[in-house]
């Protein structure tokens, strides 16, 4: 009886061992990049991540080109 303790113990922590190796992996997913916040360019309106943006004058853009045209003109 006390074999069949011992047997279970040992299946037991290699179970707790095994379910520990597995769920760490599975928790950290290589590349990837940390959350950034989203903003919208200035001119068209797009949302792309702070860092992929253009900043000019606390302004975001898509482009190059969308900075040069700056914000669209409103027609009031």
């Amino acid at each position: 009886m006390s074999k069949l303790l011992l047997f279970g113990l040992l299946v037991f922590v290699g179970y707790l061992i095994f379910r520990g190796k597995v769920g760490s992996k599975s928790q950290k997913a290589p590349g990837l990049r940390p959350i950034e916040k989203m903003v919208v360019c200035a001119h068209c309106g797009v949302h792309q991540p702070e860092g992929e943006s253009l900043k000019s004058d606390e302004l975001h853009y898509c482009c190059e080109e969308h900075r040069g045209l700056g914000p669209p003109k409103r027609n009031a």
